[in-house]
């Protein structure tokens, strides 16, 4: 339990640094968490790497880590084809690695989705709401939790087969995959 309070610790004071001196903290505590870290809190520190991806801070970018097991964050990842179509009938095709969610794969890409994943997957919004296709829904392997069900009731446009995109994980099944970006947009944090 000592490491785990130690990563509670990075997490807590990294969003306070500024990129000049948060290498430091990341650098002393990094290098020995990734030597000893069982494979629990490996995927843990690969999930801060989506997080660092999104900060101003570039050292707080995980993915850069030779230790890494976070599936996501492998350079030799497949990828695979993904469609987002807008309320206005626009189209925006692009690539997603198998292992990441959908909204990586709109952060990653610089997809623009106004308000999409305001939260940055967090479940504690409903702004990455997409509505999947019959066929590509039966697809997911993710299953639905009830964290997803109290956000998905929030959101706009639900449907039989609406998900939050940050809990839609690619996989090879899912290529060639086309959803709907509903038209309403509700933060449940305002």
């Amino acid at each position: 339990m000592r490491i785990h309070g130690v990563l509670l610790q990075i997490f807590r004071q990294s969003s306070k640094f500024r990129s000049e001196n948060c290498g430091k903290l990341v650098n002393r505590h990094g290098s020995v968490l990734s030597s000893v870290l069982s494979n629990h809190y490996s995927q843990l520190i690969g999930d801060w790497g989506h997080w660092g991806r999104r900060s101003h801070c570039s050292c707080l970018n995980w993915s850069s880590r030779p230790f890494t097991t976070h599936p996501a964050l492998k350079a030799d990842a497949e990828m695979v084809d993904i469609t987002f179509i807008t309320p206005d009938g626009t189209r925006h095709k692009t690539k997603g690695k198998v292992g990441d969610n959908l909204l990586d794969v709109v952060v990653n890409n610089n997809v623009d989705l106004d308000g999409f994943g305001a939260c940055e997957g967090t479940l504690a919004c409903s702004t990455c709401h997409l509505v999947f296709k019959q066929e590509d829904f039966d697809k997911i392997k993710d299953e639905v939790t009830d964290e997803e069900l109290d956000m998905l009731d929030l959101a706009y446009g639900l449907s039989e087969t609406s998900r939050l995109g940050c809990q839609v994980t690619l996989t090879k099944e899912l290529g060639g995959l086309e959803v709907e970006v509903p038209a309403g947009v509700n933060d449940a944090r305002s």
